[in-house]
């Protein structure tokens, strides 16, 4: 990992006298194969950040749910996890069409733990674990380059309310989110969203 850090962040280790710390975390904390306390930690998550980059380096940055384990360690050095319905725009699919870079924030709020992950991406609407999530429309697989805890100092502690009720779940459909039925929003939607409202309504 010679070249884990770029000029830009050896220029700011330098000015704040950190270049020797930042190079004993790629010795300590800088690792690139998923151990066993990594997959009990990630596999355990029901949520994550994804953030991703266009053809161009611009970034976006969005949160993942599901229930506990919806992120997979397939073997040391790969990740997969389902996406679901959103709003349509499909930003961090195209972003990994795009460029393939992926960085993944995997936090625990309650007991404050942090993983970062980055990688390259590939989704497929074909993959074979697609028949294992109920309602997802893709799989992403993550090649794991490197990943490393974090510092959990700043993360506020807190505890989760309520599971959300739009994880998609073999016991029942789905429901449609409110946003989906309304009037300017229903005239755009697609075939099979729109028909769905229009079932809804008529009861």
């Amino acid at each position: 990992m010679n070249d884990f850090y770029n000029p830009e962040q050896r220029k700011w280790q330098d000015r704040y006298g950190t270049r020797r710390l930042a190079d004993l975390e790629i010795k300590v904390i800088v690792h690139d194969t998923i151990t066993a306390e990594d997959k009990a930690f990630i596999e355990a998550r029901d949520m994550f950040f994804l953030s991703t980059v266009d053809e161009s380096g611009w970034p976006t940055c969005s949160y993942k749910g599901g229930d506990p384990g919806f992120v997979r360690v397939l073997d040391g050095k790969t990740i997969a996890f389902p996406m679901y319905n959103g709003n349509g725009m499909y930003m961090s699919i195209g972003n990994v069409s795009a460029s393939g870079r992926v960085g993944l924030l995997f936090i625990d709020f309650e007991n404050p733990h942090r993983i970062r992950l980055h990688g390259r991406a590939t989704v497929s609407a074909e993959d074979p674990l697609l028949e294992e999530y109920h309602e997802a429309e893709q799989i992403v697989r993550v090649t794991v380059e490197n990943m490393f805890i974090n510092c959990p100092r700043y993360i506020h502690r807190m505890k989760k309310v309520e599971h959300s009720g739009y994880v998609p779940n073999r016991q029942c459909r789905t429901p449609l989110p409110d946003w989906k039925k309304i009037p300017a929003v229903r005239e755009v939607l697609p075939e099979s969203d729109r028909n769905r409202v229009d079932a809804e309504e008529k009861g």
